[in-house]
């Protein structure tokens, strides 16, 4: 019985085997050696997310011949993740998602090892990410997106070609998605393209706090406002279900008192992650394309995305099935991996407060807990209270009679959400 499950495992790939010995395009020698067919089943790759996307880039990758992958996912399983994310059942619901995923992968597919992480990825050091050839990204979070992104270009050491990972990012909004390879320090990475997703629209605190209209605006009361004033636990984990839980039913209790309907525990999630919808049929197509860019990487069977002039799939399926690939530019300026400062316009009768704001609206920044310093003195701390306490006053000051600030003054940026990142700006007075 272990034998011919063997037999089977070493077998099911053997049409792939078929197909990259036989001559092609890309492919002029058919004298492949065993050497190179056995390089697929050594490399060692990792999925993030086993989500929508995540469930089908695993079972992908798994038929493809990949025998040794890793996934990161601390969310669990919820009842409304049915309907598209198969690998999981009814008993499922309340399990981590990578653990349940791993096993129902391995049960399928034999001779393929896939371990399972229950956390967030920002938990792990370089050491870890180092040992993989490539990243695959199923996430519905910009934030981790921005994160590993960064994360990935400052491993890069120029002097050792195996600290580059490309990273291979896959993202579904409805009938629409995308898939782009980013080789760091080569090619655009995320941050350079962050202009692409469109930030969500900001609501006035007023409305918040005196005269909800819809349950998103209850949600955020409950996390901008309610947390702030409570502090249940001593931060806000956006991943922690407990957490969820408190704003969810802080959340619902206010919908209740205004009359409004719709606040789940879902839409909780969404709103407080910022995460962006997804449908089966879509996530089938962009993971189809993720894994046959990580297929062309592992075998070099074809050029990929970003070594081709096209770095960037963009992929239509509300008005009948449309896909197109270009060229993304890099951005010098770009915060992640340029080496200039960013032009930001601003009014110079704006308050600091006004202009912390607009980061969050920006679609080039998208920053909700900005801190900002320039020449040489610290204008506003987010953190630690001490500092936050001392440059608050500095809030309601306006730009340049006030702060100071004039025309080419270089001031600098930072977030919590993105510790190894500092964003440069050179202001420009409107």
């Amino acid at each position: 019985m272990a034998t011919a499950e063997v037999d089977g495992a070493v077998s099911r790939w053997k049409y792939l085997d078929r197909i990259r010995r036989t001559p092609g395009p890309f492919n002029q020698d058919s004298e492949i050696s065993e050497e190179a067919l056995a390089a697929l089943d050594q490399a060692k790759i990792l999925v993030i997310g086993a989500g929508g996307l995540g469930c089908e880039i695993l079972k992908n990758l798994a038929l493809s011949g990949f025998r040794d992958i890793h996934v990161i996912d601390m969310d669990t399983i919820d009842i409304s993740n049915l309907n598209r994310q198969f690998l999981f059942r009814k008993d499922d619901v309340g399990k981590f998602k990578a653990e349940v995923a791993a096993k129902f992968v391995e049960k399928r597919v034999k001779g393929v090892k896939i371990t399972p992480h229950n956390c967030r990825i920002q938990e792990f050091d370089d050491d870890f990410y180092m040992q993989f050839q490539i990243v695959v990204c199923g996430l519905d979070s910009i934030e981790a997106r921005r994160w590993i992104n960064a994360t990935l270009v400052n491993m890069v050491d120029m002097e050792d070609q195996d600290s580059l990972k490309p990273l291979i990012d896959g993202g579904t909004e409805g009938f629409k998605g995308q898939t782009r390879v980013v080789l760091p320090t080569i090619t655009p990475c995320i941050e350079c393209q962050l202009d692409l997703y469109t930030p969500r629209a900001a609501v006035p605190l007023c409305t918040l706090a005196t005269i909800p209209r819809q349950p998103e605006h209850c949600i955020e009361w409950a996390h901008i406002i309610a947390w702030e004033q409570d502090k249940p636990f001593p931060s806000l984990d956006k991943d922690d279900p407990e957490h969820i839980t408190w704003l969810y039913q802080k959340a619902l209790a206010r919908a209740q008192e205004f009359g409004i309907s719709g606040v789940t525990y879902s839409l909780t999630q969404g709103v407080v992650k910022n995460i962006i919808p997804a449908i089966a049929s879509t996530n089938a197509v962009i993971a189809a394309s993720c894994c046959n860019e990580a297929l062309k990487l592992a075998t070099t069977a074809a050029p990929c995305l970003g070594l081709q002039p096209e770095s960037y799939m963009m992929y239509s399926g509300d008005d009948s099935i449309y896909t197109n690939t270009f060229k993304y530019e890099k951005k010098e300026d770009c915060a992640v991996c340029g080496d200039m400062a960013k032009p930001l316009e601003a009014d110079p009768q704006w308050t600091l407060r006004e202009l912390l704001d607009s980061f969050a609206t920006k679609a080039d920044l998208q920053l909700k807990k900005p801190s900002i310093r320039a020449e040489g003195k610290t204008l506003y701390m987010q953190f630690p209270p001490s500092i936050e306490e001392q440059t608050r006053p500095n809030l309601d000051k306006t730009l340049k009679e006030d702060l100071g600030l004039d025309v080419n003054h270089e001031v600098v940026v930072t977030d919590p959400a993105f510790p190894a990142l500092t964003f440069r700006f050179i202001l420009r007075f409107t």
